[in-house]
């Protein structure tokens, strides 16, 4: 279980990273606004991550692992309002989307051997 933990914490990162890239080239008039809320869902999400790969209690884990799903629906969400309103090429779309793809599928797998057990 530790090999899955820590995967899907290694893909985490590595959306921070790409989305604090992609933030970066948004409109000075979305940095207190559009941008805050997608830091807020991306680091509530880390937060989250970190307390379900701590906790040992079953059911704080899964509660924490349901919180992680929310904010990254949330992120989704913010995603698709940054490309319709072009603060985002396609590719850029893409990348990102397969990113959070990887991590919410990982995810769902975490969830599901969880409620197995």
């Amino acid at each position: 279980m530790k090999e899955v933990n820590l995967a899907i914490y290694q893909k985490y990162l590595e959306l921070i990273y790409y989305t604090n890239d992609l933030v970066r080239k948004f409109p000075k008039s979305e940095r207190f606004s559009l941008v805050q809320e997608i830091k807020h869902s991306l680091y509530q999400g880390l937060r989250c991550l970190m307390y379900a790969i701590k906790t040992y209690q079953k059911n704080d884990k899964i509660k924490y692992l349901n919180e992680l799903d929310i904010s990254l629906n949330l992120l989704k969400i913010q995603l698709r309002l940054s490309y319709k309103y072009q603060y985002i090429s396609m590719q850029n779309y893409s990348t990102w989307s397969a990113k959070i793809t990887d991590i919410c599928n990982m995810l769902g797998g975490w969830i599901s051997t969880c409620l197995k057990k």
